[in-house]
């Protein structure tokens, strides 16, 4: 997991050496920055986007809400603040949680551990959403194709054959930079000339890979290992 990035901002500085003495006995997360100017902390983070802000509520010349409302971006969030008025501005913001001083280490590091599991969560859905579909040039024209929808890349020398239930698609491009791009999406090499979808194999003997669309394709004596750690 990538380290959480921190910046804390409070008028009072001993909330800013408590932040900074939690933060270092938490792992995989980076205290960027402290603030006990609210302004300072307005032109840094807009200029500097962190994964999470711990901001103090009521503080001079702009208050913990407005500081949050002017960012030109919407980082996560958590109030560590002496008041308590402000839980249901807190919840209309999608703060991430909404810690009363004083804090002792136990609830520091839950509302942190909040703000960890909601980063990855958000992180693994956008990745999801981008693996949806590929994009390719096919006759001149840039094709978008649903991932579920390849039932399998055949390689034909210069060219590749990307196979769908509804039409074939010619690319000038080579297998082993397919294999190299789209790796990560879940595609598997099985032979020299084939390249499947890993979620579209049912099974596979010593001559073939069965599809769960009851097609079978040929299985290359060298890329069996790939589908022993597959299966």
């Amino acid at each position: 997991m990538a380290r959480l990035s921190i910046v804390g901002v409070d008028d009072e500085y001993p909330a800013l050496e408590l932040i900074e003495h939690y933060c270092s006995q938490i792992a995989d997360v980076e205290l960027v920055a402290l603030f006990q100017h609210p302004k300072e902390a307005l032109d840094y983070l807009t200029k500097n986007p962190v994964d999470l802000v711990i901001l103090d509520i009521n503080m001079p010349f702009i208050n913990g809400i407005d500081l949050l409302l002017n960012l030109p971006y919407k980082p996560l969030c958590i109030f560590l603040t002496m008041e308590t008025q402000y839980a249901v501005k807190a919840f209309e913001l999608d703060v991430i949680h909404y810690l009363v001083k004083p804090v002792d280490f136990a609830g520091f590091n839950k509302a942190i551990s909040k703000a960890k599991d909601f980063l990855q969560f958000r992180d693994s859905m956008e990745k999801k959403k981008k693996e949806e579909y590929i994009m390719f040039k096919s006759d001149y024209i840039m094709n978008k194709i649903l991932l579920a929808d390849v039932r399998w890349v055949q390689g034909c020398g210069e060219y590749i054959v990307l196979v769908t239930p509804f039409k074939k698609y010619m690319i000038l491009d080579r297998m082993s930079n397919f294999e190299e791009k789209y790796r990560d999406l879940g595609f598997i090499r099985i032979h020299k000339s084939y390249i499947v979808l890993g979620a579209h194999i049912t099974s596979y003997d010593m001559a073939y890979v069965h599809l769960k669309d009851g097609e079978k394709l040929p299985l290359g004596r060298t890329y069996k290992n790939q589908l022993k750690s597959l299966f």
